[in-house]
């Protein structure tokens, strides 16, 4: 099943995600370097993490520790939002959103280092 990605950092910030084809796709440079809290050149999993842990309370709109439907309807269609609700309850915990985004950001790592660059 594809599974969603993060686009690009802009978008992030605007919590959307897409489905993904082959494989991830690409940050530019701008988008990194917004990511890229230590200035090291590189977004690291913790960094990235962080990150996302942060879309994900900006998501929760009515702040009770998951997603449903209607708060990431813009975002995730009813497959993606299928496949990471991992327990089939309707509802995206945190552990559920980070679960996924994190295996995306390893397919992302092409190098498997760590680190997005």
């Amino acid at each position: 099943m594809k599974g969603i990605v993060l686009l690009t950092a802009f978008a992030l910030s605007q919590a959307v995600v897409a489905t993904a084809q082959d494989r991830p796709a690409a940050m530019n440079q701008g988008q990194m370097d917004r990511l890229d809290r230590n200035r090291n050149g590189a977004v690291d999993q913790s960094e990235y993490e962080s990150f996302m842990t942060s879309a994900f309370a900006s998501l929760d709109k009515n702040k009770d520790g998951s997603l449903r439907p209607e708060e990431v309807g813009p975002i995730l269609n009813a497959q993606q939002f299928a496949a990471t609700d991992a327990n089939r309850d309707g509802r995206l915990t945190q552990s559920e959103f980070l679960n996924r985004v994190m295996a995306d950001f390893k397919a992302a790592d092409r190098s498997s280092d760590g680190k997005l660059q």
